[in-house]
């Protein structure tokens, strides 16, 4: 079983072996390749919204305020990049590198034995994908048994964002980048190019979640059932390229979504899937606990840029947002979401000044109901609920 300080010790660990350097310099060369990670926000956003219809109807008090904030912070995960270096490696693993996988197609499940099959500095090389699932998982049903629904939904959402990863065919192969292959550059023509052109035509209903009997085999399992996907995107790039003599025209993008979409697409769905399923067996195992949603907390951090108060609240025509940044040239990003989770309106993405700021939103034609302020900066995301009254 993974262990928290495994992971949160693992660069202190290689610091003393001396070996700090190649890790580095190997997790600077991936992350400069995977730009903004994995299927990127929107993608994301797609998979962990795409959950909350999974859910059976003894979790349907989860809706909307929990599953929101599971929604909205998918890419949690990915921005903590910037301020926690033990945070990249928990995105990936190149289980082709593992001799074991390919001569036999599995790898160990268990992160204290492939250590020592392999070494620490080199598992951490390949990334620890599967464990770091398993670990947020853990970390779910240890919220849900304390009550902290807060806690709970924002692990459930980087539960969603790993297994988003693990749906990834890039994200579980060596070839990350086609640099095998001679197909440089075919991560974000596939993942962020490619994706972010066609998110609206990815349409699916994921089955319905079950409890998970073997959480741990279930999160490998996904693992060697999405490896084959690597040749298929692979083999799809090269015809697009192929066919239309480019790799960054419309054309080329279009060719590549006629050839995966199918597949693109039940990716999407196995993994909506596979998050509503761990969900529900984390909330199983932890005893079906229920809560209220005055239960969920505000999120805020008296350190960080974050939300000072809305008003009106419920309002009509419309509201001013007050935001509080400690620090000069803070740059912020201030979106609405409706309450199944959908972007509705970016109305800040520019730099704050030290102190108080105030944004009025307009709702314009907008129905009344449950909408919510979602503020990002400093690596950090805030949720703020707010009540249109018509």
């Amino acid at each position: 079983m993974l262990k928290k300080t495994i992971i949160s010790n693992v660069f202190k660990k290689l610091l003393k072996e001396n070996k700090m350097k190649k890790v580095l310099y190997s997790i600077s060369a991936i992350l400069l390749c995977f730009m903004l990670s994995s299927w990127g926000f929107k993608g994301h956003n797609k998979i962990n919204q795409g959950m909350e219809s999974t859910l059976p109807s003894g979790l349907s008090f989860l809706r909307p305020s929990w599953t929101l904030i599971v929604t909205v912070h998918c890419s949690d995960a990915d921005d903590r990049k910037d301020i926690d270096p033990d945070e990249a490696p928990r995105h990936y693993i190149d289980i082709d590198n593992y001799p074991e996988f390919v001569q036999n197609g599995v790898i160990s499940q268990y992160f204290d034995t492939v250590v020592q099959q392999h070494g620490l500095s080199w598992v951490i090389d390949q990334g620890i994908l599967p464990w770091a699932t398993l670990n947020t998982y853990d970390s779910l049903k240890a919220a849900f048994l304390r009550g902290d629904w807060t806690a709970s939904a924002l692990f459930a959402a980087d539960l969603g964002h790993y297994l988003g990863d693990a749906h990834m065919p890039l994200h579980i192969t060596r070839n990350y980048n086609g640099q095998y292959s001679g197909q440089s550059g075919v991560h974000s023509r596939y993942e962020s190019k490619m994706i972010n052109r066609v998110i609206d035509q990815i349409v699916y209903t994921p089955e319905a979640a079950q409890q998970i009997a073997n959480v741990r085999g279930f999160i490998f399992s996904n693992l060697y059932e999405n490896y084959p996907y690597v040749d298929s995107v692979l083999l799809a790039d090269q015809y697009a390229h192929d066919v239309t003599g480019s790799y960054t025209s419309t054309a080329y993008l279009d060719t590549l979504w006629s050839k995966t979409k199918n597949f693109t697409t039940g990716l999407f769905s196995h993994a909506s899937y596979s998050l509503g399923s761990l969900i529900y067996t984390a909330w199983v195992e932890a005893g079906s606990p229920v809560f209220f949603p005055n239960a969920i907390d505000e999120l805020s951090d008296l350190n960080q840029t974050r939300f000072v108060q809305t008003s009106p609240n419920p309002f009509s025509e419309s509201t001013r947002i007050s935001i509080e940044s400690p620090e000069p040239n803070t740059l912020a990003t201030l979106e609405i979401y409706d309450s199944r989770g959908v972007l509705l309106d970016t109305i800040w993405n520019d730099v704050l000044p030290k102190g108080r700021s105030e944004i009025v939103w307009k709702a314009g034609e907008l129905n009344a109901g449950i909408y919510f302020c979602v503020l990002k900066a400093n690596g950090h995301i805030n949720t703020r609920k707010i009540l249109l009254a018509k």
